[in-house]
């Protein structure tokens, strides 16, 4: 048998249920405890990256850490994380004022930095102190942050800026802190050579030719260093001698 409902009534056919009791139509449902609010989920946070020599632009998101951020860059690229040197903000410019730190701004642009060339140095240490600020990135390499003008380092000029330290006399430091290399060069005797290997961040290829063709004194020659460094460009024969031609002039108007 039906149980009735309010005041002698049977619940309606298909009316709601309040802890299984029909109510009458247009009955207002009683006060009870509030329901939970649902958590507000987190905005995705979209950033814009670049490869610093050149590339089309990407987006990453969902980074905690400078690996993780690596990582999306590298995912994005098709790139290993480990050939990424350091980023920059809104500059594809090797600037360690704008050197990427511990927070985004939510407009920021990110450079990434990759390994270029590599090469080696031999140094003398003559005083106590080489004219170094090293950093790192935070994943695994130390760089040149700056070269105090006038300094042992400052009169190499195969030395520069945001070049990576990779190894001191074959022992290699990838995986230190900067106060780790730091201390190993600083303990290193005086008046004994030793031999720097560095990484270079990868140059745009602009860049990168008209800095051969300062250095070629031929056509020839030029296509042979374009051919080492940019072997996958190609560059008609044609091309590399109006490069050549070009940065010839520019250089003979300086001097």
């Amino acid at each position: 048998m039906q149980r009735a409902g309010r005041h002698g009534q049977r619940p309606p056919e298909g009316g709601p249920m309040e802890n299984g009791v029909g109510q009458e139509p247009g009955t207002p449902e009683p006060p009870g405890p509030a329901a939970p609010r649902a958590p507000r989920s987190r905005p995705r946070l979209v950033f814009h990256t670049q490869l610093a020599h050149g590339s089309p632009t990407g987006r990453i998101e969902g980074f905690t850490n400078v690996k993780e951020l690596y990582a999306k860059i590298a995912e994005v690229f098709d790139i290993s994380p480990t050939e990424i040197l350091f980023c920059t903000l809104n500059t594809h410019k090797v600037d360690m004022q704008k050197l990427l730190g511990g927070q985004i701004g939510l407009e920021d642009f990110i450079f990434a930095h990759v390994r270029g060339e590599t090469k080696e140095v031999e140094v003398t240490k003559t005083e106590d102190a080489l004219g170094l600020t090293i950093t790192d990135n935070g994943a695994g390499y130390a760089f040149i942050k700056r070269i105090k003008e006038g300094s042992i380092i400052n009169r190499l000029q195969t030395v520069c800026v945001g070049d990576s330290i990779e190894a001191i006399n074959d022992h290699t430091i990838v995986g230190c802190r900067h106060y780790e290399v730091a201390r190993m060069l600083r303990e290193l005797p005086r008046a004994q050579p030793f031999t720097l290997r560095l990484v270079q961040p990868k140059k745009a290829f602009a860049s990168t030719m008209v800095e051969a063709a300062k250095g070629s004194p031929s056509v020839a020659q030029l296509a042979q260093g374009l051919d080492s460094v940019l072997g996958e460009f190609a560059f008609p024969q044609e091309f590399v001698a109006e490069v050549w031609a070009a940065v010839c002039h520019a250089k003979g108007n300086k001097e």
